[in-house]
């Protein structure tokens, strides 16, 4: 049970139904999920969070359409956020993969291990991980990678202090193994 419900959309105030109104329309397929309807809760803070896709967009201009969401789903792995790894969990399995069983270059692979380094040591990355992305990557790339990480991060954060519940739409998605929770 999440510890603040996500706002109904009749009972956000007028500036932030149209907040959410021009997040679905300008981002295609997207919807006022769980944790956006529990941001809407601060328009500045569903605003801050938002910015979450104009970086994504970027990152897919650095790395690609395939290794932007794999890496994405890295960071939320290394996060242990049930959201946002089953959200990228659908995108993989959408695009023909499985996510138990993706198949990964080197150049693939150090990028997933960058993300889920940053994510897992809370950004205390070794200059052996941190290397291989150095020597392929501009400054003002690493800068993106790093930005977006961090953003992904404060997302993954968010839904799990709020224990923001995985949305219907995605049930198909979660991973047949459930994480055991202890009393």
């Amino acid at each position: 049970m999440p510890r603040i419900t996500p706002l109904p959309y009749n009972e956000a105030t007028p500036d932030v139904q149209a907040a959410f109104d021009a997040h679905v329309a300008d981002h295609a397929g997207s919807r006022i999920t769980n944790m956006k309807a529990t941001l809407g809760r601060s328009l500045l803070a569903f605003q801050v969070y938002m910015q979450w896709y104009p970086l994504y967009e970027q990152v897919k201009g650095i790395v690609g359409d395939r290794l932007a969401y794999l890496y994405a789903h890295a960071i939320s792995e290394g996060s242990d956020c049930p959201v946002c790894t089953t959200f990228f969990r659908r995108i993989i399995i959408d695009n023909g993969e499985r996510p138990e069983d993706i198949q990964l270059t080197e150049h693939e692979q150090d990028v997933i291990n960058f993300g889920s380094a940053i994510a897992q040591n809370k950004g205390d990355v070794s200059d052996e991980i941190y290397a291989p992305i150095a020597e392929r990557y501009t400054d003002a790339q690493i800068v993106v990678l790093v930005a977006f990480a961090g953003q992904m991060i404060a997302t993954n954060i968010f839904n799990n202090v709020l224990e923001v519940t995985v949305d219907e739409y995605l049930y198909p998605y979660l991973p047949l193994t459930q994480p055991q929770t202890h009393p």
